[in-house]
C-alpha cells in the first residue's frame, strides 16, 4: 500500500525546488507547442483551409499540441530529472534510508510529473481558450471543460512511461535514443498534424501507441464529438496507467533495493 503522506513529502520537495527555477523551466516547454500552433496552425493553415474534414487546420492541430505539451511536461521530469536523483544526487538512497518505500517514492514522483504536466497543459489551454473567443473555433463544446482532467491523465501516463524507461537506462546519454526513436515518432505519427490513415496500416499501428489515444480524446472533447472511440481511448489510457503503475515500482526496487 502507498503511504500518501510520504508520497506528498516527495511531491513537496520537488515543488519547493521548482519554485526557484520555474521561470527558466516553464518557458521552453510552453513556447514550443505555441510556436507549432502559430507557425503551422495559422501559417500553414492559411493554405490548408478547411481541408481536414471541414475543420480549420488550427482547430485540427490544437488539441494534439495540447496533449504533446502535457506529454513533454511529464516525461522530462521522470527521465533526466529522475536519473539525476537516482545516480548523481543519490536522492532516492536518502529516501530509502527512511521508512519510505519504493512505491511511495514513485507515487510522489508521479504526482509531481502530473503537476508539471498540468502547468504546461493548462497554460497552453488558456491561450487556446483565448484564441477561441476570436476567430479560431478550437474549443467548440462544453466537453472542453474535461480537458484539464485529460491533461492530468496524460501526465500520469507519460510520467510512468518516462519512469519505466529510466529504470532501464544506465548512462544518461542513452536518453537520446528514447527521445529520438520513441517520443519524436509519437509526436509526428499520432495524428497531431494529419490523419494517420494516410499510411498503410497507420490506424492499426497508432492504436497501440499512447499519444494517439490522447490526441483522439482531446480532439473529441474540443469538438464535442464524444463517441465510443473517444471513450475507448480514455479507458485505454487508464488501463495502460494501471499496468505501468504495477511495473514501475518493481523495476525501481530491482535497481535501488535488490
Amino acid at each position: 500500500m502507498i503511504d500518501f503522506k510520504t508520497a506528498f513529502a516527495v511531491w513537496w520537495r520537488n515543488a519547493s525546488l521548482y519554485r526557484r527555477t520555474w521561470k527558466m523551466n516553464i518557458l521552453p516547454n510552453f513556447f514550443e507547442p505555441m510556436l507549432y500552433l502559430v507557425g503551422m496552425g495559422v501559417g500553414l493553415g492559411s493554405y490548408v483551409g478547411q481541408g481536414m474534414g471541414g475543420v480549420e487546420y488550427i482547430a485540427f492541430i490544437a488539441p494534439g499540441l495540447l496533449m504533446s505539451a502535457a506529454m513533454n511536461g511529464a516525461v522530462f521530469e521522470t527521465t533526466y530529472n529522475m536519473f539525476i536523483k537516482m545516480h548523481f544526487n543519490r536522492t532516492y538512497d536518502a529516501y530509502l534510508s527512511t521508512p519510505a518505500m519504493m512505491q511511495d517514492i514513485v507515487a510522489g514522483e508521479l504526482m509531481w510529473a502530473m503537476t508539471r504536466s498540468g502547468i504546461y497543459g493548462i497554460a497552453f489551454l488558456s491561450v487556446v481558450g483565448a484564441m477561441s473567443l476570436f476567430d479560431y473555433p478550437i474549443l467548440q463544446s462544453w466537453w472542453s471543460l474535461a480537458l484539464p482532467f485529460l491533461v492530468l491523465l496524460v501526465g500520469a501516463m507519460f510520467g510512468l512511461i518516462g519512469a519505466f524507461a529510466t529504470s532501464f537506462i544506465k548512462i544518461i546519454d542513452m536518453y537520446s535514443y528514447f527521445f529520438t526513436l520513441f517520443l519524436t515518432p509519437l509526436f509526428l505519427f499520432s495524428g497531431i498534424f494529419f490523419p494517420i490513415d494516410r499510411f498503410p496500416y497507420g490506424s492499426e499501428i497508432a492504436w497501440c501507441t499512447p499519444l494517439f489515444h490522447a490526441v483522439r480524446a482531446s480532439r473529441g472533447f474540443c469538438s464535442g464529438e464524444v463517441g465510443i472511440d473517444v471513450l475507448t481511448s480514455v479507458v485505454w489510457m487508464m488501463v495502460f496507467c494501471a499496468i505501468l503503475a504495477v511495473w514501475v515500482p518493481r523495476r525501481m526496487s530491482k535497481i535501488l533495493v535488490d
